[in-house]
């Protein structure tokens, strides 16, 4: 027979599990919501080079400041890419641990590999590359 503190502890437990899982459910399906859009994953595939300024992010684009700004915003809120103030400027570093729980996800079904980041940088380069006409405003 199980003690109350047995039985409190394996409801926990469970409730725990369940949050998890809620947890992980949402943050993939704003990774994923993410990475739907082909404007935002050129925003990666530029910051797979460096860290770098709004502006210059928003320079290849025919689109106003605003919109690259929303973009950026979603990129953030799903933990692919930090933003941080220095001085006047804004600048945008990619943040590539954000994908690892979307791979391991994908991993689960044992259909796909590991993912290779260096596999991963050159499938966004060439998607880049490929996508000659830029975006226009969303």
């Amino acid at each position: 027979m199980m003690s109350r503190a047995g039985i409190f502890n394996h409801l926990v437990d469970d409730r725990v599990r369940a949050w998890d899982s809620q947890a992980m459910a949402a943050h993939l399906d704003t990774v994923f919501a993410a990475l739907a859009d082909p404007t935002r994953r050129a925003i990666l595939a530029m910051l797979l080079e460096d860290d770098m300024a709004v502006t210059d992010v928003a320079e290849p684009f025919q689109m106003s400041l605003t919109a690259i700004s929303k973009h950026l915003g979603i990129l953030a809120d799903a933990g692919l890419i930090s933003r941080e103030k220095r001085g006047r400027v804004i600048w945008c570093k990619l943040e590539p641990d954000a994908m690892r729980a979307a791979s391991v996800w994908m991993q689960g079904f044992g259909q796909f590999e590991p993912v290779d980041l260096d596999a991963f940088e050159r499938f966004l380069e060439g998607e880049l590359e490929a996508t000659s006409e830029v975006p226009s405003e969303p």
